[in-house]
């Protein structure tokens, strides 16, 4: 039986490391030696997350206040990052990884029967009506799996689950070295999906959405607001054709005269004639 070891030496020992393995690598391995370092050797590691499981874990994320890698002059580990890295150890599946996502207030849940059926809509959609349905709840936890689905997930599955979160406007607040910035859900979201370092740690590169349309994995994605965008397109045109119209017809006042009086002019030297 596997012992629990508070500075994680089963993890970060490759030659007896027998657990799960991300894109054929040790999890821990994600994570930079320095950030590794940093995150084993807190207090909060120490204290906060020896003996956690999937369940225990998410009540630490419930109480996270921000986001962010490491902080200060020593560069200290947030609990954001050290929650991240025992999600690495512990390796939960991704239908726990999901609920996650999704998490909501149970006192907040809605009583439609047809729509808590299990089985009925796929994971995607779930994610998608979760976005507008749980805004409220839990967003610390939410950004916690979706930093962790960046970093294990494959691409195709990144792209699906984390592209509805787009929707999700709330405020989030981030620690950087000396002090607080804000941000939003969907700003991080985006950076995930766009950067290669987040967090205090590298993340490995992700195929861009271009590319896995062109491979057949993903649909193109249509935006929430393309239906504005075609009638904000739709009405500059107009606009545009009414003012190219206006001005044709004033070209043509103005070169009325002038061509009344030529032909005066032309009549008259012939009559001369």
């Amino acid at each position: 039986m596997s012992s629990h070891r508070a500075d994680a030496n089963a993890l970060l020992d490759n030659r007896g490391y027998t657990g799960p393995l991300v894109r054929g690598l040790n999890p821990a391995m994600l994570f930079e030696k320095a950030v590794r370092d940093r995150i084993t050797e807190s207090y909060y590691w120490k204290e906060q997350c020896f003996g956690l499981n999937a369940a225990t874990l998410c009540d630490r994320a419930v109480e996270l206040s921000f986001i962010g890698g490491t902080y200060g002059v020593s560069e200290k580990a947030s609990p954001f990052l050290c929650l991240a890295f025992k999600l690495l150890q512990i390796a939960p599946d991704k239908e726990i990884i999901m609920e996650y996502l999704d998490f909501s207030d149970p006192e907040n849940e809605p009583d439609n029967e047809e729509e808590n059926r299990e089985g009925e809509i796929s994971a995607e959609e779930r994610a998608n009506r979760s976005v507008i349905k749980h805004r409220g709840d839990f967003k610390y936890l939410r950004a916690l799996a979706a930093f962790y689905i960046r970093l294990t997930w494959e691409p195709v599955e990144i792209y699906k689950m984390l592209e509805p979160l787009l929707l999700d406007y709330r405020k989030l607040k981030r620690r950087v070295r000396d002090s607080f910035v804000l941000t939003h859900m969907d700003q991080f979201v985006d950076d995930l999906l766009t950067k290669d370092r987040m967090c205090g740690t590298s993340l490995w590169k992700l195929p861009s959405r271009q590319q896995l349309e062109d491979l057949d994995m993903l649909e193109v994605r249509e935006s929430p607001l393309q239906d504005e965008l075609d009638e904000m397109n739709r009405s500059e045109d107009e606009d545009e054709g009414e003012v190219s119209e206006g001005r044709s017809r004033s070209r043509s006042r103005s070169r009325s005269p002038r061509s009344e009086r030529y032909t005066r002019s032309l009549r008259s030297e012939r009559s001369d004639d």
